[in-house]
């Protein structure tokens, strides 16, 4: 038994009919093609395939397509704007946050989420943001650095 789901990814209306166990992270991937949502753990532990759904960045891995219905989804390539890069992944690319780039999508989803709620985000506030993201290549540092020079540039509104 199939189902027909429609929803909103990355501004565009979308719909598919999609077998009931479907992943919302393989539907991103295979059905819709978008592969900056990274496949990776399959559990909700490392973060590679953080979206924002409705606004709020959640794990695909763990929620089934048919949840989606509805519901509005931005992926890392929802956040440009044409050629220009959102500033989150722009930071990323200045400060070298960016090692094998793995899981450069999910932190850099999770720090939109939080930046979109503070442009000022104390040291605790960008911990629990990108707690659910795991990296094993550049030790954090530089993907906090990256924070910081995101967070001054959209509050100097660069």
């Amino acid at each position: 038994m199939s189902l027909n789901i429609r929803l909103v990814v990355n501004g565009r209306r979308q719909s598919a009919r999609i077998e009931p166990s479907l992943s919302l992270l393989d539907f991103l991937r295979d059905t819709l093609g978008y592969k900056g949502v990274k496949i990776c753990c399959n559990t909700g532990e490392c973060g590679a395939c953080t979206i924002l759904f409705n606004g709020k960045p959640v794990n695909s891995c763990v929620m089934l397509a048919a949840d989606a219905a509805g519901t509005e989804i931005v992926t890392v390539e929802g956040l440009a704007e044409g050629d220009r890069l959102h500033p989150v992944q722009q930071a990323f690319i200045d400060t070298g946050a960016v090692q094998c780039g793995y899981c450069t999508p999910g932190f850099i989803i999770s720090v939109k989420a939080l930046l979109d709620r503070t442009t000022n985000p104390t040291p605790e506030e960008i911990e629990e943001a990108v707690s659910g993201n795991i990296c094993r290549c550049t030790g954090y540092a530089k993907i906090v650095d990256a924070i910081h020079l995101a967070a001054d540039r959209i509050a100097g509104g660069a």
